[in-house]
């Protein structure tokens, strides 16, 4: 099969999302690891377009099941992932492919969940983004890799509230991890 940019898109996210998904000490795995996660639970037939992600009303319940896939995927590479490592993986992946990818205002990809990790909480909390500081503040106390399933789920509700109106993307104008 020839080199194409679906699959140069897919190495480039997997590689980004692998990286950034195991710092977490508690839950290390190789990139190779991540890219095999991500192609064993399917992820990589989503890149072709953003047409094949789920509509915005459909996105948090078709994430609750990416989340679900990648978990029992990394089992089979004898890894345990929490919902906050494989929302991690995912995040990262999709928005590598699309966010980046040029299709950063279709109704699907605005929808897509952020990265979250402990710098982008901190400065949601210290900004009190939404009225959500007591939130934020639990939430970092948690740690994004320690996320079940609900409480994943409830930052990024919080997080929708907050950016009412806006791509969820641009939650992270606020992550200062790049400084």
């Amino acid at each position: 099969m020839p080199y194409s940019i679906e699959e140069h898109k897919h190495r480039f996210g997997a590689w980004a999302a692998a990286s950034a998904a195991s710092v977490n000490r508690n839950c290390r795995f190789t990139v190779e690891a991540g890219k095999r996660i991500l192609e064993n639970a399917g992820m990589h037939r989503l890149l072709s377009s953003p047409d094949n992600l789920p509509t915005p009303p459909n996105v948090d319940e078709q994430h609750r099941k990416w989340r679900s896939t990648v978990i029992a995927a990394a089992a089979v590479e004898h890894i345990t992932f929490t919902h906050g490592v494989a929302a991690k993986l995912i995040n990262i992946y999709l928005k590598a492919g699309f966010v980046y990818g040029g299709h950063h205002l279709h109704d699907s990809v605005t929808a897509l969940h952020p990265p979250i990790d402990r710098t982008l909480l901190t400065e949601l909390a210290n900004l009190n983004l939404g009225g959500f500081r007591g939130f934020w503040k639990e939430a970092m106390q948690v740690g994004w890799s320690n996320f079940n399933s609900d409480q994943y789920e409830r930052v990024i509700a919080n997080m929708r509230a907050a950016m009412a109106g806006s791509p969820l993307w641009e939650i992270e104008q606020h992550w200062r991890g790049y400084q």
